[in-house]
């Protein structure tokens, strides 16, 4: 850890100098999501929120991804108290963690648990490691995941495979959930192929990659009409960017594979 900080978040150069940012979990020895850690992700986020960079890589340090949450967080609460918990962690980080202007890619090299499964699933890609396993098992608490875990696995997976993860409180594996869909792609060395896909990602088209965003993101609050109806004005304002000229004007004196990008 550094200064005590439960989270690490780093600004790095590409090696075409677009701006990486790297966020990472190190909270020794479990990386447990307890009030300090939550705390620092958060303002993290808020951080990244106030001056985005081009891509972002979320991972962690240690043996293990995260144990989930700290019980200690639930202890005493009243439902009331409860209800206000879920709804600051969906306002602080699930939610501004989503909305952030660039792809957000998850590395998960081992066990990931309750919380950090959650935001993991609030990131537009996942990438596991072979050996990492996967789990919602707030049932050991009789508690059912309340950051957002259950209907966004729902929509990566079927609301079938949502009940029977979250149902069971089992733990599933790597390929497992990449057949299902709710990891993207296993890779030997999670870490690398993590970093070398937001340096891709980042040194892209970031503006096109935003308007992505919000595109999946209207349909998933209104369906595909809502998604078509904000689409001409989302994608619309791309001609008005640097990279979309460029690139237009690159593959028309080029052609195809040889478009650059230059803005954001």
């Amino acid at each position: 850890m550094s200064d005590s900080k439960p989270t690490r978040l780093e600004r790095v150069d590409t090696d075409n100098g677009a701006r990486l940012a790297v966020l990472t979990l190190d909270n020794p020895p479990l990386n447990l999501f307890d009030q300090a850690l939550m705390e620092s992700l958060a303002a993290d986020i808020a951080e990244l929120s106030a001056d985005p960079p081009r891509a972002v890589l979320l991972r962690a340090e240690g043996k293990m991804v995260s144990g989930g949450v700290d019980v200690h967080v639930f202890d005493g609460l009243t439902p009331e108290e409860g209800a206000e918990l879920w709804r600051t962690l969906f306002a602080r980080i699930i939610h501004p963690l989503e909305a952030l202007p660039c792809p957000v890619v998850f590395a998960a090299h081992g066990l990931t648990l309750t919380a950090a499964f959650e935001v993991a699933l609030a990131c537009d890609i996942i990438l596991a490691g072979p050996k990492a396993k996967f789990g919602l098992v707030e049932t050991v608490v009789g508690l059912t995941p309340s950051m957002g875990g259950p209907q966004r696995l729902a929509e990566r997976a079927g609301s079938g495979r949502a009940r029977e993860l979250v149902m069971t409180g089992d733990l599933f594996g790597a390929g497992e959930l990449a057949e299902w869909g709710v990891v993207n792609a296993v890779h030997e060395d999670v870490d690398a192929a993590a970093r070398a896909l937001a340096a891709r990602l980042a040194e892209g088209p970031t503006r096109a990659h935003a308007a992505t965003k919000q595109i999946v993101a209207a349909w998933r609050s209104g369906g595909v009409a809502h998604a078509d109806s904000v689409t001409p004005q989302v994608s619309g304002e791309l001609f008005g960017t640097d990279d979309l000229r460029g690139a237009v004007r690159s593959f028309l004196e080029v052609g195809p594979g040889k478009a650059t990008y230059t803005g954001k």
